[in-house]
């Protein structure tokens, strides 16, 4: 079935098709349709779940995270200061290794205020534990949803799906709705979780670890996140086997295959990026896109190849790492480091704040890049 809808619009039937019992949020610009979706959903019968206000974002995960602990399938969103907010308690979700799924979408942190995107919220999520999964678009948004609730129950951890402000999220668009039947045999049926509480079976959550333990239970996660990458590719075949959908893979390649020079890149930008290489190539620069769509598991092996086959990398971010440089291009080059690849790399960071990114913009980049 084919609808009009937007990114945030799509993030709510993933959450209707896949089945979620327990929703909690706090409405921020520009999150607040997701949750108003959901709402409507519940509403008309449509959507059997318990939706929890709360007075903060704090609490909205708080509340996904004791659902978790009682065995349902949750579900939260934010952005920018409400993630901030709730950060506390993102540690807390992947700590007790609860599986539930959490929509970002992406906005520029204050100060100053800013309600446009860039990816700085989402990149906070990098070191705590939690698979971070981005869409570039509505249709991406409703099949990385409903994938994110599988991988989160294999790997019994947290997963966060991010898309950009108003780009992706409040433009609308056609989407592939696929029948309730196909994300039911895909999901199948649901196991129990082993941090669920069983009243038969009690024991303890959130205890004192001491030191000789402690380091066990951040090892175990760090190899969990380390081995996902597979395990989510063949979540998302297995989806597209079901569904019919387009598979991508945690890296979408696009003019890679012979390109001189390559720019990795995440998010709906990739789109104008796209747009700029073809107009290279029309004139017959050979310049190539790779769009990253997890960053946790990170594409290592993905990554490596597509940089081995280049002469020059460039490695476009949405984000700082204040006083060292961009997140995604230190994540790139600390691989390539690892692997013995020599690919010069270029790092580049733009669109903070909603700045725009218009084709040419990247046309420029790619010409720098080539030295032309």
């Amino acid at each position: 079935m084919r609808e009009f809808l937007t990114g945030n619009y799509a993030a709510a039937y993933g959450v209707k098709l896949s089945r979620v019992e327990v929703v909690s949020a706090y409405p921020i610009t520009p999150q607040t349709s997701v949750i108003e979706k959901i709402s409507e959903f519940v509403e008309k019968g449509e959507l059997k779940a318990k939706l929890i206000r709360v007075e903060s974002e704090h609490s909205a995960m708080a509340a996904v995270i004791g659902a978790a602990f009682s065995g349902t399938r949750a579900y939260t969103a934010t952005s920018a200061q409400g993630l901030l907010y709730m950060y506390e308690m993102i540690w807390w979700a992947a700590g007790s290794r609860v599986p539930i799924v959490a929509g970002i979408v992406t906005r520029a942190i204050a100060p100053p205020w800013s309600i446009w995107t860039d990816h700085s919220d989402f990149m906070t999520l990098r070191d705590a534990g939690w698979a971070m999964l981005f869409a570039s678009s509505a249709q991406e948004v409703l099949d990385m949803t409903i994938q994110a609730f599988k991988l989160a129950e294999e790997l019994m951890l947290p997963v966060a799906v991010g898309w950009d402000a108003f780009i992706t999220s409040h433009t609308a668009e056609p989407v592939e709705v696929p029948p309730q039947e196909q994300v039911d045999y895909f999901l199948g049926e649901k196991k129990k979780s082993p941090v669920a509480v069983d009243f038969e079976n009690p024991f303890a959550h959130g205890a004192l670890a001491f030191p000789k333990d402690y380091p066990k239970f951040r090892e175990d996660i760090h190899r969990t996140l380390k081995a996902a990458g597979e395990v989510y590719s063949n979540i998302e075949r297995r989806y597209c086997e079901a569904t019919g959908h387009e598979c991508y893979g945690l890296v979408e390649e696009v003019f890679c295959e012979d390109a001189d020079a390559v720019m990795f890149i995440m998010g709906a930008a990739a789109g104008d990026a796209i747009h700029a290489a073809g107009e290279l190539r029309r004139k017959g620069l050979h310049v190539g896109v790779a769009r990253i769509r997890s960053i946790r598991p990170f594409p290592r092996k993905e990554v490596e190849k597509i940089a081995r086959r280049a002469s020059k990398v460039i490695v476009f971010d949405r984000s700082y790492s204040l006083g060292f440089g961009g997140v995604l291009a230190t994540e790139v080059r600390s691989v390539l480091h690892e692997e013995g690849v020599d690919t010069p790399v270029i790092s580049v960071t733009g669109g903070l704040g909603g700045s725009d990114l218009p084709p040419e913009y990247f046309e420029k980049i790619f010409l720098k890049g080539l030295g032309v």
